[in-house]
């Protein structure tokens, strides 16, 4: 393919692309070249690092979101949208949460994100500086709450690059981390239980479950902040 008919856009779209499925690891530009039919100094002309490429095509990702009208909506129902939104974005591309680790982050997409946030945090009746906390609080939690399977993800891929049964490997580990967890009474009353097997089965519901707890908590802020202001 021509330098010429290349764009940023297209080497970023194929950059996600790779990336989804081969992760941080995976991209280099002479693979990302063989994918779009180019040589990889035709890459090079448009997007100048491996940084830059990482740091393009995860802004682009921020636009997956569909982000709530927070002046049509009450707050918390646009908290748990957005939110929601995040972390399922992050789910579907596992690498974005680990480069948040390895590479500077930023650009329009994020920095739509972000200012919204601050909007609906401000609705809930946050003063500004408290609306950056609570902002903040909830884009950890999402973050955090999506990097085992990003992490579980990436095991795989390294475990089937060395030429290993990522399968087998992660039997043995389980093995082991059961044996270990017997020998402590709480998760040896887990193991084997209904509730653990749900846990395991449906670990998204964690995060609704964290989510509901974290906004809880905004609104109990909140309300003790007006019934200060009340007995004034």
């Amino acid at each position: 393919m021509p330098r010429d008919t290349l764009t940023a856009d297209r080497i970023i779209r194929a950059a996600i692309e790779l990336l989804d499925e081969e992760g941080l690891d995976g991209l280099n530009m002479r693979s990302l070249a063989k994918r779009l039919g180019s040589a990889a100094t035709a890459v090079y002309w448009h997007i100048k690092t491996k940084d830059d490429l990482v740091r393009l095509a995860g802004d682009v990702l921020w636009t997956e979101i569909d982000q709530p009208d927070p002046d049509t909506t009450d707050w918390r129902t646009a908290a748990t949208a957005q939110a929601t939104g995040m972390h399922a974005m992050l789910t579907r591309h596992p690498w974005l949460g680990q480069a948040f680790g390895s590479h500077f982050l930023y650009g329009p997409g994020q920095s739509r994100h972000n200012d919204l946030s601050l909007a609906i945090y401000e609705k809930a009746g946050f003063g500004a500086a408290d609306a950056d906390r609570a902002a903040a609080t909830v884009f950890v939690f999402a973050l955090g709450s999506a990097l085992g399977p990003a992490s579980q993800i990436s095991l795989t891929r390294r475990l089937a690059r060395n030429g290993e049964d990522a399968e087998q490997r992660m039997n043995d580990a389980m093995a082991s981390a059961t044996e270990t967890a017997l020998r402590f009474p709480r998760l040896r009353e887990r193991l084997g239980t209904p509730a653990a097997e749900q846990y395991a089965a449906a670990p998204e519901d964690a995060f609704v479950f964290g989510l509901r707890a974290v906004l809880d908590g905004f609104e109990a802020r909140l309300a003790a902040a007006d019934d200060i202001r009340r007995e004034r």
